[in-house]
């Protein structure tokens, strides 16, 4: 197809405000599924996906539309994760569109998330239609709505299209927005082949599978290949574009969105934002915006039972073929055995890997407390430290990651989380605006750690549902940190050490040691519960031993012998004491994540 009859655009928006529902109209509309084959969320392919309403993996689609001028028009689609965990995804995928349709949900408004992409798709100057979805539903407000795009990102609320996802009114109007306002792709073709990878997904037959954005050039079966930061050279075996499923083409050219199987063995070798050029004719210059994933959260996992260490092992190697922004390193706990540090981006993406071991490799994990990537300075030199047992215990100079929080609130709730934020969570205040009818953004620098526990339900708590929040690594700064490690029956736990803001060390011990007791179950001898700061015990708790009746048979009869059997039954507690082993379940291990929770 003609260049000028290509339209690449990227569908943007908070979570769950209907974008993968709006791809499944536009697909029904252009007949590009045959109605029989047709199911809800259809370019969600893992049952996670549809179980929860996200979407997990960008998933590009292409589809043909006979438009109002006659003419037959390409229009690619890529629909993006709303996360904030996939925010580089996110990226790329918009740096392979000319234009983007920036989708709000008319009975919620705009959401802090939306802003943050909304920005991304300037960012990559991308021509974007604002679109007020769900306008079937009974309490939707479009009017304000728009007053909101207006106000908040800067968009002309006239151009806003109004639209059901759901019901399909007003997709028509959308697309015809799309083929007239949506620039092709005619002016950025170049020459030489140049192919931005934006996703990528693994087959055991076929190895990694790219999926690309063509700038220049053009690619078809038996090119040479060069991955440009990589520099490692493939043979394409095969080339081809999704409509909706892979279909193969001879050749695929400039302004084309589709695949490159190439025989690539591990996806950290086409990792997204990857250049792509011919090996024999190379262009000079990778596309830009390429970098590592690079992990922001860390948590230490483990096989239920010691036995499938090597089974964990051989799951997390194939997870990782389909996802290259996890990251394990084999890991050792006297209390848990064999098992893996790995790194995430976030919170969302360590639940789905979790998730995902235990469903697709049905294999029971222990999951420890996630923490954040920490920087000390020893011997004049700044190391990183993942794994909160590896913290010293002696105070040292501790730089912790700090982020930019945007949080969206309406107008009565705002004293409520400024408090919160501000006394309990660390937050330094930088400013205020309006957004629309009695909604505000507060903008605050605010350290890691304190969001990435329980921040997100608290504050739907405390707005009663209506708050949103997004946001962005800003830099390191100094912290006065501390190392608590829990010692049970006088043995450290390594796997529930953290490290914690030396203003909340007294605090959190105490309500760790109370919820540590509740969890970690009785034994025939009594376990105490300590937590250490440094080098001194600053909590204490004690789980009260199991009690057998060894008197029960002794019916009268003469004292001395009820005074033997309870000496022999202290001597052999003691025994159990010292060589006895302390069972401590998943919950002891998250409970880190509960506490301060009201009762």
């Amino acid at each position: 197809m003609k260049t000028r009859f290509i339209r690449n655009i990227s569908i943007i928006a908070h979570i769950d405000h209907g974008k993968t529902t709006l791809t499944d109209r536009i697909l029904e509309y252009t007949k590009s599924i045959d109605s029989r084959d047709m199911k809800e969320q259809y370019l969600d392919s893992m049952d996670l996906e549809r179980e929860r309403g996200i979407t997990i993996k960008a998933h590009p689609v292409t589809v043909l539309y006979k438009a109002k001028d006659g003419n037959e028009y390409q229009i690619n689609i890529i629909d993006t994760p709303g996360h904030v965990d996939f925010t580089y995804e996110v990226s790329r995928s918009l740096a392979a569109c000319e234009g983007a349709v920036l989708l709000v949900d008319s009975t919620q408004g705009v959401e802090a998330q939306t802003v943050a992409n909304t920005y991304l798709a300037l960012e990559n100057d991308l021509e974007i239609i604002p679109v007020a979805n769900k306008i079937d539903m009974p309490n939707s407000d479009v009017e304000n709505t728009k007053k909101e795009i207006e106000d908040l990102i800067g968009l002309d609320s006239q151009e806003c299209v109004s639209t059901s996802a759901k019901t399909g009114e007003g997709v028509i109007e959308l697309l015809e927005k799309i083929v007239t306002d949506i620039p092709s792709p005619e002016k950025k073709t170049e020459e030489k082949l140049r192919a931005l990878v934006f996703d990528a997904h693994y087959d055991k037959y076929r190895g990694v599978i790219v999926h690309v954005r063509l700038f220049g050039g053009s690619i078809k079966v038996g090119d040479k290949i060069e991955l440009m930061h990589t520099k490692n050279r493939y043979d394409v075996s095969e080339v081809g574009i999704f409509s909706p499923q892979m279909t193969p083409k001879d050749e695929i050219s400039a302004g084309d969105v589709g695949y490159i199987v190439a025989g690539i063995k591990e996806a950290s070798e086409a990792r997204v934002g990857e250049t792509i050029t011919l090996a024999n004719d190379p262009t000079q210059k990778p596309l830009a915006g390429y970098q590592e994933a690079k992990a922001m959260v860390y948590a230490g996992i483990y096989p239920g039972t010691p036995e499938y260490f090597e089974e964990l092992r051989k799951a997390l190697e194939k997870l990782k073929l389909n996802d290259a922004a996890l990251s394990f390193e084999p890991d050792n706990s006297p209390a848990l055995g064999f098992g893996f540090r790995c790194g995430f981006l976030g919170l969302l993406h360590m639940e789905i890997v979790r998730e995902r071991l235990e469903r697709e490799f049905e294999i029971t994990v222990i999951l420890t407390a996630p923490n954040v990537v920490l920087q000390i300075e020893q011997n004049g030199e700044i190391v990183e430290v993942t794994d909160p047992a590896k913290y010293p215990d002696i105070p040292v100079k501790t730089y912790e990651p700090y982020v930019e929080l945007t949080v969206i609130t309406p107008n009565e709730y705002m004293g409520n989380l400024m408090g919160y934020i501000q006394q309990e969570k660390r937050g330094e205040f930088n400013h205020m605006e309006n957004a629309g009818k009695d909604r505000l953004v507060m903008y605050y620098d605010i350290p890691l750690s304190e969001i990435i526990y329980d921040f997100f339900d608290k504050l739907k708590a405390k707005t009663h549902g209506y708050g949103s929040m997004d946001y962005n690594f800003k830099d390191y700064r100094e912290s006065d940190m501390v190392k608590l490690m829990i010692l049970l029956n006088k043995e450290p736990v390594e796997a529930l050490a953290l490290v914690v803001h030396t203003s909340k060390k007294d605090y959190i011990a105490r309500e760790l040691a109370k919820k540590l007791k509740e969890l970690i179950p009785q034994h025939q001898f009594e376990v105490p519960i300590q937590i250490q700061a440094g080098v001194r015990i600053i909590a204490r708790e004690t789980v009260k031993a199991l009690r057998k009746d060894v008197l029960a048979k002794c019916y009268g009869g003469d004292v001395t012998r009820k005074m033997k059997l309870l000496e022999k039954q202290k001597e052999g507690k003691k025994k159990l004491r010292s060589i006895g082993k302390v069972t401590v379940p998943q919950e002891a291990f998250l409970a880190i994540l509960s506490v301060g929770e009201e009762e």
